[in-house]
């Protein structure tokens, strides 16, 4: 071949190099341009899809606190374990991430499989777990895997204080209790922020702050916690002591409505989810009605000294101890005679305060209780609050009337038994029972006239005299005024003939009171009477809570007061 030919033979495929290349370097150029500029939006949101995520920022309940500002119940922050069923990890990573949460293997598995088949893309692992432990699942560093930051609620007194707070659920939602009550005000709203993760599920980067999230506001309950404990301890003791089924204990500040203190046994701790059942954490004191006994003879007398017919002195025959009315009998433990008011309210006559309520006008008699909240809620909030039974006058049989007086046929709660006696220690004014404190408080309501709600409450003084049923109720350097009650339960078939309902309910100091409390302790074993088993319980959380409250003595000569009778503490 000739150098002419071999130098034109060369150009031609220095030409076709050249071309190719040019090809090749039009393409990516173009490749480029549909990749940077024309397909661009579409490809940026694909990467954003898979790395770029808007999460949320848990917002953590608001704290409930006592009066003193005491942290009642509060949320932490914890940590719950997802993952993504479509990127989880293997079978040897599910099972190592298994053995360190404490749950089972295999049911894992089968819910991860299940959860893939569906197309999910969020699974829960285990929720509420400690921030130490939520480290040591991400040192695995499995596939899929990652936390959350959720708060779980915790309650400081634990069963001290379980009935009036309730309980939330996993969620932080409130179910029962102030937690059910004021569930909106407590909870907080969540925020949210853009984030990027990583292919194992985890935020690398937090790029926006979308919503800032708003805490849940604190809720200053009346309650205190000091005296709360007394009550609890108080309580339970009793109740253990004498194998009770149940009791209840309530204490409120009568100037202003306040529910001091709320306690219930049988009890649960709101930090052990297994404690909660119905039995345990329903609220006897402001859900169960039960017939109050003695307890409600005190607002008989007031009734009768409202009706302008009888007097402090005015005297009723008692007789024997017992007399027949529409073919019932009605009788007292011990023949009294001729015994004036107030002495129907220290002896507890069953004869006495009958045949004085048999005497007034139906509706007036009505009117007073229906005036005192009985029949009716209280109104303070509590979830499930009962309205007990009063019937209507116009129902009413002279029998009906008579058993009234002394505390049948009429079923009350312990809180509205507690409000009733906290008009009786405010002359006469009734405030709303409240759990929470609060600026604009209703006014209270005249309920009886003063003079009446004085008298008696000096006539209940008697009542804890070495002479009276509830002398164990009496504090030495206080004044106490109260009343004991002791009714038969009612069952299914007509009332018990050995099961008794216990109660007390007064006030201290009886000169100026500052708290009232009302003891229920239901179907005691051995002693029954409430002068027994109540009393003694209002004695012990009363007195400490005078002095917990700095309240001066008003009755220095009670200091050298004998020791409780051993005839005395019936009905």
């Amino acid at each position: 071949m000739s150098m002419p030919d071999d130098f034109t033979d060369f150009r031609h495929r220095r030409r076709a190099v050249l071309g190719a290349f040019g090809i090749g370097a039009a393409a990516l150029f173009a490749r480029g341009v549909d990749l940077q500029v024309l397909s661009a939006p579409f490809l940026q949101g694909q990467g954003d899809a898979r790395h770029l995520r808007v999460v949320a920022i848990p917002a953590h309940r608001g704290m409930i606190l006592d009066r003193n500002k005491q942290p009642l119940a509060i949320s932490t922050p914890v940590d719950s374990v997802w993952l993504d069923p479509q990127d989880g990890p293997d079978g040897h990573g599910l099972r190592r991430l298994a053995g360190l949460l404490g749950v089972d293997a295999g049911q894992l598995a089968q819910n991860l499989q299940q959860a893939r088949a569906v197309g999910r893309e969020f699974m829960w692992v285990k929720r509420m777990i400690s921030p130490a432990l939520g480290r040591q699942v991400e040192s695995l560093d499995l596939p899929g895997v990652a936390l959350m930051r959720e708060f779980k609620r915790y309650y400081p007194m634990g069963e001290v204080g379980s009935h009036v707070l309730g309980f939330t659920n996993i969620d932080d939602r409130g179910q029962e209790g102030l937690e059910l009550e004021f569930n909106k005000w407590l909870t907080g709203l969540p925020g949210s922020k853009r984030v990027i993760r990583d292919r194992f599920g985890h935020i690398v980067q937090n790029v926006d702050l979308l919503k800032p999230a708003r805490p849940g506001r604190d809720l200053v309950t009346t309650i205190d916690q000091r005296i709360q404990y007394l009550a609890y301890r108080a309580l339970k003791t009793m109740v253990v002591r004498h194998g009770a089924v149940a009791g209840s204990i309530v204490v409120m500040d009568p100037s202003n409505g306040a529910i001091v203190a709320m306690a219930d046994q049988p009890t649960f701790n709101p930090n052990q989810r297994s404690d909660y059942q119905g039995r345990l954490y329903r609220n006897r004191a402001v859900t169960d009605a039960y017939e109050p006994g003695s307890t409600m003879k005190p607002f008989t007398i007031a009734s009768a000294l409202m009706s302008g017919q009888y007097t402090p002195a005015s005297e009723i025959n008692t007789g024997d101890g017992w007399y027949m009315l529409d073919g019932h009998t009605i009788k007292d433990d011990v023949a009294h005679g001729r015994i004036d008011l107030t002495q129907i309210l220290e002896y507890s006559s069953n004869v006495g305060a009958s045949k004085i309520a048999i005497t007034l006008p139906p509706q007036l008699m009505w009117g007073v209780f229906t005036r005192l909240g009985f029949g009716q809620i209280t109104h303070s909030g509590f979830p499930g609050e009962s309205p007990g039974v009063l019937h209507n006058y116009t129902d009413w049989k002279q029998i009906n009337q008579a058993t009234m007086a002394y505390g049948y046929g009429i079923a009350v709660t312990a809180l509205q038994l507690a409000q009733a006696y906290c008009a009786l220690a405010n002359g006469g004014l009734q405030y709303p029972a409240t759990f929470i404190t609060a600026q604009g408080r209703p006014a209270p309501r005249r309920v009886m006239p003063r003079a009446v709600a004085d008298t008696v409450r000096n006539m209940l003084r008697t009542v804890v005299s070495p002479r009276g049923t509830g002398y164990a109720a009496h504090i030495p350097g206080y004044t106490v005024a109260g009343k004991t009650g002791t009714a038969h339960r009612l069952t299914g078939s007509g009332y018990a003939d050995h099961e008794y309902t216990a109660v007390f309910a007064g006030m201290v100091p009886a000169s100026n009171p500052r708290l009232v409390a009302v003891v229920v302790v239901d179907a005691p074993k051995g002693k029954y009477f409430g002068g027994q088993v109540a009393a003694p319980v209002f004695q012990e959380v009363m007195s400490g809570a005078m002095r917990l409250l700095d309240v001066p003595p008003d009755d220095i000569s009670v200091v050298r007061a004998g020791p409780v009778p051993a005839t005395q503490g019936g009905v």
